[in-house]
């Protein structure tokens, strides 16, 4: 599929004049916008439904075969298990066409306020009616496949003060409550539990 799609690399002002839209995200409640297997190394699988699994993470997704440079045995992280990025960021940098959303290599798109002072790590996200995920303390870190793929300056503002405070490159998740989803859940953030 990557070599399939072609992203025209926005400048950094047409991202600064587009971060207006991520900043207005909902806030508590929002919609899963897209779900995205990836079954292998930039392979990508657009979804309308996913199975999301404990143990497993997003079925049929290659997360449990990556090795994790933050694991001492470099076995998969499992505070790792659900990459989830802001849709209209990455509309911001890609466009409209899901297939090139997909290139960001993150599972789960939501029309959510994902900023770290609204979702802290161990935040939980009810998505449909019955799965559940929560915020890990992970840091979600854009690579050089992000910046190929979406340009120099896409990348470059993932790294500014309000890209890491809005969370522009996303962040990491693990399934807490494994249930089936499907594109136009609502998703939204649980109150904590004493």
């Amino acid at each position: 599929m990557e070599n399939a799609v072609t992203v025209r690399h926005r400048s950094l002002d047409e991202i600064r004049e587009g971060l207006h839209l991520v900043r207005q995200s909902p806030t508590g409640t929002g919609t899963l916008a897209l779900a995205v297997r990836r079954p292998a190394v930039n392979a990508r699988e657009v979804l309308s439904q996913a199975e999301l699994d404990r143990a497993a993470g997003l079925l049929g997704d290659n997360w449990s075969q990556r090795p994790s440079s933050r694991t001492t045995d470099r076995s998969p992280h499992p505070d790792m298990q659900l990459n989830v990025i802001n849709s209209r960021f990455v509309e911001l940098i890609a466009g409209p066409d899901h297939d090139a959303w997909a290139l960001a290599g993150d599972q789960l798109y939501v029309d959510l306020d994902l900023s770290i002072d609204t979702l802290p790590a161990g935040s939980r996200l009810a998505i449909g009616d019955r799965a559940v995920i929560e915020v890990t303390d992970q840091p979600h870190t854009g690579c050089a496949k992000f910046a190929a793929r979406f340009g120099r300056e896409a990348h470059k503002i993932l790294w500014t003060e309000e890209g890491r405070r809005l969370r522009l490159r996303g962040l990491n998740a693990r399934v807490v409550v494994g249930a089936t989803i499907t594109v136009g859940d609502t998703i939204r953030h649980l109150p904590a539990t004493a």
